[in-house]
């Protein structure tokens, strides 16, 4: 199995990929063919996928944040049973992300994380794809270090409509296990700044900006 980083909507295994977002998303969260053009150029987004015989069976996107130390996963795709294909993508992962904090002279600190409520997307079958069931990744994911930051959450909708997407949590994985809260000021920075892109934001994403404003910390709360 493969590795490879997509950094063109003309690369054939761009398509499918796109394909493969679309089978599994639901339509909110997934950024239109052509709007692909300027991330998957940009240097600091990360967009690999896994090719096993060919074909795109699996993908992640990720980001490095140099000036506060920090990753954001945008998103993880295990498309096929029986490839071990979440262990493959995470050590991966992991691995260029530890190269780009090395570069930046750093351990990486943690890495945030969008994570379905399995209790309010149940209804969602993700393209039928078992290992992406919500109830499984967010065992996974907890297995994996990552926990709950304690506020209410939601983000604007990547169609860009205004729209206030809910049904899930926002999540950090600290490198150092003993971390049981982080500034709110990172999370507010990041949130502002990765969204930043959408014009169209809901009030309630406003909202909840200057709710977090009055925390100095904001807790880690077991998945």
């Amino acid at each position: 199995m493969e590795y490879i980083r997509i950094t063109s909507i003309h690369d054939p295994l761009f398509v499918k990929m796109h394909e493969l977002m679309k089978e599994v998303f639901p339509p909110e969260e997934v950024l239109e063919f052509e709007l692909w053009k300027e991330p998957l150029e940009d240097s600091g987004i990360r967009v690999f996928v896994a090719v096993h015989e060919g074909d795109v069976v699996g993908a992640t996107e990720y980001r490095y944040y140099p000036q506060w130390n920090i990753a954001m996963t945008d998103f993880t795709i295990i498309g096929r049973q029986g490839l071990s294909l979440g262990r493959f993508l995470a050590r991966n992962r992991s691995k260029d992300l530890d190269e780009l904090a090395g570069q930046n002279g750093k351990e990486l600190f943690g890495m945030f994380a969008e994570i379905y409520d399995p209790y309010g997307i149940e209804d969602h079958e993700f393209g039928g794809a078992k290992p992406m069931n919500p109830f499984v990744r967010r065992e996974v994911l907890s297995h994996m270090g990552y926990k709950k930051l304690d506020f209410p959450y939601l983000h604007p909708s990547w169609k860009n409509d205004g729209e206030a997407v809910k049904g899930l949590d926002f999540c950090f994985m600290p490198a150092d296990e003993e971390i049981t809260e982080i500034p709110s000021g990172l999370v507010i920075n990041f949130l502002s700044e990765y969204y930043a892109v959408l014009s169209a934001k809901p009030q309630e994403w406003y909202g909840m900006i200057e709710q977090l404003k009055e925390k100095e910390k904001i807790s880690l709360l077991p998945l």
